[in-house]
């Protein structure tokens, strides 16, 4: 028969002892070897013994723990399991948004070595983590989601609550192929804006070219030689931006497959003007091209930089050019191509974009020759957008 398990019989207990509670039956009080008295409460579910932990003497008091057990038989009374239980509770509290989304990053964004891994974890760190960071996967709901778009659509804009959904679901689904009890609250319809919206027509005119153009006298020499480099050269913002000494060796610049969209080598013939452009960026020819610091690391600030060339574009033209991207000038350049004379696939092929169909796999050619001979018509055209009255020919008068 037991006895009320009490302060003064938990201190009396001898290591390796045990008392059970005359109360509640399955109520227990034991002293381990190490001296330490843990009170807990036995229960049969299942048809197998279990053991329920409330705590250790000196944290708890009898009484607490007495109440502890209560609550545990009740459940048990009732056809629950508690352990079961904690254990869930344990796991739902342990498996957060942060969770998920740290090991998305680890396994499916670093371990790949994307180009956007950058922008992934910044956006989850801004953007994700401040407002549902904490929140368990398994209590996360739609209207979370909702509420989390809706913040960031007002903060940010629509078009990056979309970057957020996109980046968000990729986890999420990441985690409920290898959790089966968590279901992704992320449904169809919940994108801000649809893709025919989000696609940018936006080009330079050939005036705007020319206001750009003297715009560039106004800024820091480096920033001015990585915007011509950007329309002369065709390409994206942030692989002309880490260019590299190393990478323009000779007369091409081979920009690596590890750090090009297409997870490929990209190769840009050096013509003259983009050589210019580099040797202007860094005199030194040493590390990165694009730096302020002597090669150490690339150009930054971009955005503060382009609101200086913003300013003194309109003080050159006496009016704010109209609202434009960085990546304008690559679409700008492309166009330009066209004008020029450029094969359309030659044009696609500077600009490094995939052949459509079985041509990817099959045209193994580099088309260096002619992707030269594109650069080259692209630099004269906008030589001649820049310049125009050196293009205007002077013809003798007619004898009167």
């Amino acid at each position: 028969m037991g006895t009320k398990i009490t302060k003064r019989i938990v201190d009396a207990l001898t290591p390796g002892s045990r008392i059970a509670d005359s109360e509640i039956r399955g109520f227990v009080a034991r002293r381990l070897p190490s001296g330490v008295v843990s009170y807990g409460f036995r229960y049969r579910a299942n048809g197998k013994q279990r053991w329920f932990a409330l705590g250790l003497h000196g944290r708890i008091t009898p009484d607490e723990a007495r109440g502890l057990a209560k609550r545990a038989a009740g459940a048990v009374a009732h056809g629950r399991d508690p352990q079961a239980e904690r254990t869930e509770a344990r796991i739902v509290a342990t498996n957060t948004v942060n969770k998920v989304l740290d090991s998305y990053l680890a396994r499916n964004v670093e371990a790949r070595k994307l180009r956007s891994a950058g922008e992934i974890a910044s956006i989850f760190t801004r953007l994700v983590r401040p407002r549902i960071g904490e929140r368990s996967i398994y209590t996360l709901g739609r209207q979370d989601i909702l509420d989390l778009l809706d913040a960031v659509a007002d903060e940010q804009g629509p078009v990056m609550a979309d970057k957020v959904l996109d980046y968000v679901r990729a986890a999420f689904n990441r985690a409920a192929i290898r959790d089966p009890r968590f279901n992704s609250p992320i449904v169809p319809g919940m994108r801000r804006t649809r893709p025919a919206e989000r696609a940018r027509s936006r080009i330079l005119d050939d005036q705007e070219i020319r206001d750009l153009w003297r715009g560039l006298e106004d800024v820091p020499p480096v920033y001015a030689a990585f915007i011509r480099a950007l329309l002369l050269s065709g390409q994206r913002r942030d692989e002309v931006r880490r260019a590299t000494w190393e990478e323009a060796a000779g007369d091409a610049w081979i920009i690596p497959a590890a750090r090009y969209k297409g997870k490929r080598d990209q190769l840009v013939p050096l013509t003259p003007e983009i050589a210019a452009q580099f040797a202007l960026a860094s005199p030194r020819r040493s590390g990165f091209i694009f730096s302020q610091n002597g090669g150490d690391c690339s150009i930054g600030s971009l955005a503060a930089r382009k609101c200086r060339l913003d300013v003194a574009i309109a003080a050159k033209r006496g009016r704010p050019l109209a609202q434009w991207q960085l990546h304008d000038l690559r679409r700008t350049a492309r166009t330009l191509m066209g004008r020029a004379g450029v094969s359309s696939d030659v044009a696609e092929r500077v600009l490094g974009h995939a052949l459509p169909g079985v041509r990817k796999t099959y045209d193994r050619h580099l088309y260096a020759a002619e992707k030269r001979e594109a650069l080259e018509r692209l630099a004269a055209l906008i030589a001649r957008i820049v310049h125009p009255e050196a293009a205007v020919v002077a013809f003798p008068k007619r004898p009167t």
